[in-house]
């Protein structure tokens, strides 16, 4: 029976040694109790690193055992491989890059293969309980090459991966020296989900400009497999939060809080120790207040919750350095007898005590520098049982996205955090139950169900696309019967695109020369008399003459405008006007000169504008517009604008492949019909086949084609094997 196997960093739970015996605690996150729903289901099983490193093979087996009774499996890690994988490339190389804090990014070789090491062993783990049939849900930056390293064990299996931090600009990404094998690590997947739409567009970019993979409202063809990425913001167990903010405990702790802190307001910050959370900005803003609003000393607090995080690495104990320096400051400026401005922990605290507290604090302080979600703001939010309270966000979390009543800052900006704590302060309640009301709703709505849910929908949708091309791949049954039917013909006719079907594309066009291989394939198929081989191609005659006219082949060139049989002269398939070229030209020649790296191909019946040089992104961007412009004054003319593989061309309308080819057919009628092509100025030609015949298409994108098939060298295997069939 089919499986989900959901597989993160860490297990949902924390393992501790208690006399000897391992007992495990469940985590926190909102991640566990989200998924919870999931894992604990049937055979279902959640994978992951159990939190300690276990020498011990019999503590190891103790460990595992335990473990599958609540439908979990571990990963073990050795402690090198916690520090040079998780604490090191993990922590030190990608979450700088990924929150662009650059300047602390280390890029070390050996963290790399270690990184690389521990995404193997989880790869390896999955392997031993996986089933083709089943369904993988990979989480984080810690695990992005996972994905193409299990496709690579089960080629058809469903992969769904979730970044839970932010995906950085194009900018930031290129400075990673394994940027490229990262995203192809990422792109085993089928489907991947980012928090916001900017990570999404983000990665969009990147792999555009790094891996080559132009992508359509987010669905791309790897390998020709419909992967698509999309913004789901995870929300909350809101119920979880909203019924813990009412549980007795709760409500003991806020009365006893309160009595310590006495009769103030409060704001309320809660992180983990981490640069990117904006920790020492906030204090300084905090100061800045009590200093410009004087009047408000003695009546407000921040209670500032610190959860530790990594304080033994150099960077984060400079931070804690700061943050103890700067509390301490403030304090010893503005405090009294009766009053302390800053309560701060550094310590975790269980869920009541943070429930009780969000209840407490009329203002949340939710500012980061740069964070992927950040559901504490959604946590303080469900805790709101009387609606009253403010919160101050910054637009810089993933959460602002969703959160638009909040107040919102630029965390950079100081004088704007003043100023937001202020109005934060005086904001009229009945304003405050508005926004808060407004807010509820909308996390009650997209709660944590609504995510998981809807992340299976969209990769169960990629997945039902793949199928619906698989159905039409060139697999070992086809080929055979293929074979069968080759082989019992008498007369065949076989037709054959250039470009993307026989030979890879080139910068430049005139480097696609056949090579060594390609002149073997044409000159064992031409040397079958059975067999009558046409080349149908976009290329000018004088070109395809001259590469492969040493052979007896037909030739349809230019889509169709000149056709040459063995042995004939070359002929037009109708008197066609070129008149139109000149006024063409002139727009394709003022596209040249706006985009470097481009130029115009000029063949007798048509003219292409090639970009396939040209800046990613730029290129894309102009064929957009000069297919327009082209369009637009083409309108009234006997002319089509066609889009191709880095290419735009214009010809005579009454040009095509499939008009062409249909003289062929009636020609020669023959016994065995195929027709090979790769992009979509050959739909004519499949859409112009008998019923018998196999129209193959290079890819996996829709087409007329009865079948697909991956590659090039997939056409080159599939045209090899042909020739040796007498």
């Amino acid at each position: 029976m089919p499986k989900t196997i959901i597989v993160s960093n860490r297990l949902p739970v924390k393992i501790k040694v208690e006399k000897n015996e391992f007992k495990t605690r469940p985590s926190e996150g909102g991640l566990a109790t989200g998924l919870g729903s999931i894992y604990k289901k049937g055979n279902n099983i959640w994978l992951g690193w159990p939190g300690q490193p276990i020498k011990k093979e019999s503590d190891k087996a103790k460990i595992t055992a335990q473990l599958k009774k609540d439908n979990m499996a571990p990963v073990f890690l050795t402690q090198t491989e916690i520090e040079e994988f998780y604490e090191g490339f993990s922590n030190e190389t990608l979450w700088p890059n990924f929150h662009y804090f650059n300047q602390f990014a280390v890029y070390n070789t050996g963290l790399w293969k270690a990184y690389q090491k521990v995404n193997r062993k989880f790869a390896k783990e999955i392997a031993k309980i996986a089933s083709p049939n089943d369904t993988i849900w990979i989480h984080d930056y810690q695990l992005l090459l996972v994905p193409q390293m299990v496709r690579e064990m089960f080629p058809r299996i469903s992969i769904g991966f979730f970044l839970h931090i932010p995906f950085p600009s194009f900018e930031s990404f290129r400075l990673l020296p394994w940027r490229r094998e990262l995203l192809l690590g990422m792109l085993g997947s089928d489907f991947l989900g980012f928090h916001t739409y900017d990570d999404m567009r983000h990665f969009l970019s990147s792999v555009n400009r790094l891996a080559g993979f132009g992508n359509s409202n987010g669905k791309m063809t790897v390998n020709n497999r419909i992967v698509m990425a999309d913004a789901l913001p995870m929300g909350i167990d809101y119920d979880k939060y909203a019924s813990e903010a009412s549980h007795p405990d709760t409500l003991t702790k806020e009365v006893k809080f309160r009595a310590s802190l006495g009769d103030v307001k409060l704001v309320l910050s809660i992180d983990r120790l981490d640069y990117s959370k904006g920790i020492p900005q906030r204090l300084r803003a905090f100061e800045m207040f009590l200093e410009r609003y004087p009047e408000w000393r003695d009546k407000v607090s921040v209670v500032m919750i610190v959860v530790p995080s990594r304080d033994q690495v150099e960077m984060y104990k400079q931070l804690k350095e700061e943050i103890d320096l700067l509390v301490g400051r403030i304090n010893g400026k503005f405090s009294r007898l009766a009053w302390t401005p800053i309560h701060y922990f550094y310590r975790s605290f269980e869920l009541s005590s943070l429930s009780a507290f969000y209840r407490m604090a009329h203002v949340a302080l939710v500012t980061p520098m740069r964070d992927g979600m950040n559901l504490v703001c959604k946590e303080f939010i469900a805790s709101k049982l009387d609606k009253k309270g403010v919160l101050i966000l910054s637009e810089m979390a993933g959460a602002s996205k969703e959160l638009s009543d909040s107040i919102l800052i630029n965390p950079n900006d100081m004088e704007e955090q003043v100023e937001a704590i202020h109005q934060a302060l005086t904001m009229p309640e009945a304003e405050q139950i508005t926004r808060m009301t407004s807010m509820q709703e909308s996390l009650k709505r997209y709660n944590i169900h609504h995510w998981v849910n809807l992340f299976f929908d969209r990769l169960g949708l990629v997945k039902a696309e793949q199928k619906s091309l698989e159905t039409k791949l060139v697999d070992k049954e086809t080929s055979q019967k293929l074979f069968k039917d080759y082989k019992k013909a008498t007369t065949r006719l076989i037709f054959l695109d250039y470009d993307g079907t026989l030979t890879g594309f080139s910068d430049n066009p005139q480097h696609a020369v056949p090579d060594a291989e390609l002149h073997t394939i044409v000159k064992s198929l031409t040397a079958n008399k059975k067999n009558r081989v046409v080349i149908i191609s976009g290329r000018d005659r004088q070109t395809l003459e001259g590469w492969l006219g040493q052979y007896p082949v037909d030739f349809i060139t230019e889509h169709g405008a000149w056709l040459r049989e063995i042995g004939s002269e070359w002929e037009t398939i109708a008197a066609m006007d070129a008149s139109w070229k000149r006024n063409i030209m002139e727009v394709m020649e003022g596209y040249v000169n706006r985009t470097p790296g481009s130029f115009v191909e000029e063949k007798e019946f048509s003219l292409v504008w090639h970009y396939r040089k040209v800046e990613t992104g730029l290129g894309e961007l102009r064929t957009r517009e000069l297919t327009s412009h082209l369009k637009y004054i083409t309108a009234n003319m006997p002319l089509n604008v066609l889009e191709g593989n880095k290419v735009v061309e214009v010809k005579n309308s009454e040009i095509n492949k499939g008009r062409a080819a249909t003289l062929w057919l009636e020609k020669f009628p023959s016994d065995f019909v195929l027709a090979v092509g790769d992009d979509w100025t050959d739909e004519d030609t499949f859409k112009s086949m008998p019923d018998k015949a196999y129209s193959i298409k290079v890819g996996s994108t829709y087409s007329a084609a009865k079948f697909n098939i991956p590659s090039v060298e997939d056409v080159r295997k599939l045209l090899k094997q042909l020739g040796d069939i007498t």
